[in-house]
């Protein structure tokens, strides 16, 4: 802990790490259905940059699980969002989760979007009451998502 009572990750800038079994596979993902292009690469990875923060894709012998969400992004229009990258020819999940609240009966999303009404505990600090999310696989199998607050 650091004599100011923040330790020090607090204070360091955190950056997802994404396993790729075929990185130029990736690299094509990401660059024709996302529209992102690396803004730097090493051997065996490619790094990103996304409203100042960083995400790598490297290359992996092992893969994900895809059974959680591994990273997301928060957007103002969701439905801009999914349209766009639906136009790009990503391909959204229905997500079955019986139960969460917002959700209707049988607990499916619907056209690849959930909207979540209230969630208690939902983060205060971002004056949001709930969130709509969607999610999507890349060509690596990563679960990715992207969320719109609703404040």
């Amino acid at each position: 802990m650091s004599t100011g009572g923040e330790g020090v990750l607090a204070r360091a800038h955190v950056a997802t790490r994404l396993p790729a079994q075929d990185l130029e596979r990736a690299r094509r993902f990401y660059s024709e259905q996302l529209g992102l292009e690396p803004v730097d690469e090493r051997p065996g990875g490619l790094l990103y940059r996304c409203g100042g923060v960083d995400f790598a894709v490297f290359r992996s012998t092992g893969a994900s699980s895809g059974a959680f969400t591994q990273m997301a992004w928060e957007v103002d229009d969701i439905e801009e969002a999914v349209a766009e990258l639906k136009r790009r020819g990503v391909v959204f999940e229905d997500v079955d989760l019986p139960g969460l609240p917002g959700l209707p009966a049988g607990g499916r999303t619907g056209d690849g979007i959930v909207e979540i009404v209230e969630i208690d505990g939902n983060y205060p600090s971002k004056g949001a009451r709930g969130e709509r999310g969607a999610w999507f696989r890349d060509s690596e199998g990563n679960m990715l998502g992207i969320g719109q607050p609703v404040v």
